[in-house]
């Protein structure tokens, strides 16, 4: 029996904004916008009250889908976990397609209750249990690539069709044999010294870049859903990691190009206008009126400025380099001190290098 209730959203979101340390291993906060669960006193910034669902155990967050965050690592409390405890947990994440058997708990010199007991004890779930759930994560990429659903239950670990399929839907939203039909994005975290980034991308191309803090990131997401019929389940593909690659070389000052090859979605207009931001070389700024002259359209600096906010690939399209008429730094969907940062860190380094001339594809 759980002797912690848990008190209610309004009292556990103050928590999190204060990261009180009282509530570390009582309570966990699940983001519905990264798919990514944390400490209370998670360093990172903090997510917007709508986005957030409070848990009890971490056992009640992995079967919600949600994976550990990286950065405050949830499952390593604090002065509590056992040598046991972390190097299962280590292999786990190591390989987290492995399919765990008692056997091979055994085969490592562990004694299974013993594990059994230290995992409930710490984490209140089962090593295999905990296993079974992570292998659920990556289902759904089996599903997307058109696997058999009994085969993709199979493969999770799941001896019942009804409980997959109830584990599914908790964790995508839609049960698997309708997931089947629909393209699948995938999302994961990048960092950066400013702050995560969230990246959306398809095996060939990256759909979007946004920072986890930005106001109108939530209705991004819906439009890329709703307009490309598509679900987003959390995952790795390969735009990621070289577009990963390519803003790491940035912030160190080593390269402003980018090359990973981009899905956009915007009007001809609003495209047209994208196309004019990557011809502005690193280390220098427009105004939007030379943005709408650059584009033949003098008169529309509004329509132009709109568009610029649309954009929705952050630093690699940089809309960072405009700024209002009078040098005014003006508004940046991942805040005006970003965009400061940026600005300062392009002339720093890059002052001598030129834009690319047209949207990679």
């Amino acid at each position: 029996m759980m002797l912690f209730s848990l008190p209610d959203h309004d009292t556990l979101y103050a928590a999190l904004e204060a990261r009180d340390p009282s509530y570390d291993g009582l309570a966990y906060v699940g983001v519905t916008t990264t798919g990514i669960f944390c400490r209370l006193t998670c360093p990172a910034r903090n997510p917007k009250r709508e986005n957030t669902q409070f848990y009890a155990t971490v056992a009640e967050c992995l079967e919600a889908g949600f994976r550990p965050c990286k950065r405050c690592k949830p499952l390593a409390r604090t002065g509590e976990m056992s040598d046991i405890v972390k190097t299962l947990t280590e292999a786990l994440e190591a390989d987290p397609a492995r399919r765990w058997r008692e056997d091979d708990i055994i085969a490592m010199g562990l004694d299974p209750s013993t594990v059994r007991r230290a995992f409930k004890r710490h984490l209140g779930i089962t090593f295999l249990d905990m296993a079974r759930l992570r292998r659920l994560g990556l289902a759904a990429d089996q599903l997307a690539a058109g696997v058999p659903v009994i085969e993709a239950q199979l493969e999770a670990g799941f001896d019942s069709g009804s409980g997959f399929r109830a584990a599914v839907n908790r964790l995508i939203g839609e049960a698997p044999k309708s997931a089947r039909t629909r393209v699948w994005l995938k999302a994961d975290w990048i960092e950066t010294p400013i702050g995560a980034l969230l990246a959306i991308a398809d095996n060939t191309h990256l759909h979007l870049l946004e920072f986890n803090d930005r106001k109108g990131l939530p209705g991004e997401l819906k439009r890329l859903q709703a307009d490309g019929r598509t679900a987003i389940g959390f995952g790795r593909a390969a735009p990621m990691d070289r577009i990963e690659a390519e803003l790491e070389a940035y912030f160190e000052g080593r390269s402003a190009r980018f090359e990973t090859p981009l899905a956009l979605h915007g009007s001809a207009f609003t495209r047209s206008v994208w196309d004019q931001l990557l011809t502005i070389p690193p280390g220098e700024t427009w105004s939007y009126l030379d943005l709408a002259r650059s584009i033949d359209r003098p008169s529309a600096t509004r329509a132009v400025a709109r568009a610029n906010g649309a954009n929705q690939i952050a630093i690699v399209i940089p809309c960072h380099r405009v700024i209002g008429s009078d040098g005014s730094l003006t508004g940046y969907g991942g805040g005006l001190w970003r965009k400061k940062w940026l600005i300062e860190h392009e002339k720093r380094n890059y002052s001598a290098q030129p834009a690319p001339a047209a949207i990679p594809a």
